[in-house]
């Protein structure tokens, strides 16, 4: 593919889109629930598209020395300015369209519905510092260890309890299993908390340098790589045949779904030479399409 394309298509921040679209649908089928409506998969689409450019731009600034991100956002800023306006626009509209169609609904939500939707709004504002500056000091962004570990909780609530509180929003009655429930929001916690973490390879000259405690930062590299991600993972394996196994999925479902856990291993393993940023982008975050794929995947082998 043309790096232009891929600059786009990962710099401008698309890719993200696809994955809360690809994660969404990924715990719908595991859950066996009804698809959302084609506006919410639009406003899932488009809404981290916008998050994720507005909260780069605030972190990136002027074009840095070494960093192609920050100077395709420079070379792109007219544009970027105005795909900001347009993809904003879309989003009100999508969001006027759905709270028209579903008014009555929205109220009746449960306070722990709202609560939910509060802490998932929240979370996300502090991780970048979204806030007025007077609550800057409230950046979790800035505590360093916590940062991979909020944003799989941000994910997690993205893939597995927006689509359940959307569904009810839209009228329709569902069933599911909690129990599987349970355990698929605790797989996507811990697979995007370790995806995340292989990310922050990428920032830990910079967060050294900043003292920013990420667990590279006060681990080191090595010791992040075999002595946390990959017994994370490892866990998570052992786990994923326990329940598979409890639940008597077969083990069609069960290798299928481990394959994600094996590339994370591999990939964590060679990051111990650093890679260019699009490679993060590209094959890092790939990771996570690539577990929502095997997801649905598996779900055909199940009775």
């Amino acid at each position: 593919m043309d790096g232009k394309i891929l600059r786009f298509i990962f710099f401008g921040n698309y890719f993200v889109g696809l994955l809360a679209v690809a994660l969404t649908l990924e715990s719908t089928k595991q859950l066996r629930l009804p698809y959302n409506s084609i506006d919410y998969y639009l406003l899932l689409f488009l809404a981290p598209i916008i998050y994720y450019t507005y909260a780069y731009h605030q972190i990136l600034g002027k074009p840095l020395a070494n960093n192609p991100r920050s100077t395709w956002y420079y070379q792109h800023r007219h544009f970027i300015k105005v795909s900001q306006i347009v993809l904003l626009v879309l989003c009100i509209g999508l969001a006027l369209k759905l709270l028209y169609h579903n008014f009555e609904r929205i109220l009746q939500l449960s306070i722990t519905e709202w609560l939910a939707i509060f802490i998932f709004v929240v979370a996300g504002a502090l991780y970048y510092g979204l806030l007025p500056k007077s609550l800057k000091g409230l950046n979790l962004r800035n505590i360093g260890w916590l940062k991979p570990i909020l944003i799989g909780f941000v994910w997690a609530c993205c893939a597995n309890i927006l689509p359940l509180i959307m569904l009810k929003i839209e009228g329709v009655v569902v069933h599911y299993d909690e129990l599987m429930w349970s355990w698929l929001f605790v797989k996507n916690w811990m697979f995007c908390t370790v995806n995340a973490i292989i990310f922050d390879i990428k920032d830990y000259p910079t967060d050294a340098n900043k003292h920013l405690k990420t667990f590279v930062v006060r681990l080191g590299l090595r010791k992040t790589i075999f002595y946390l991600l990959i017994p994370l993972l490892l866990v998570g394996m052992v786990s994923l045949y326990i329940f598979v196994s409890y639940k008597g999925f077969g083990t069609i479902p069960f290798l299928i779904n481990l394959l994600p856990f094996i590339l994370t291993i591999y990939l964590a393993y060679s990051m111990r030479r650093r890679k260019k940023i699009l490679y993060y982008l590209v094959v890092i975050d790939g990771l996570i399409l690539f577990k929502a794929i095997c997801g649905i995947t598996a779900m055909q082998f199940i009775a």
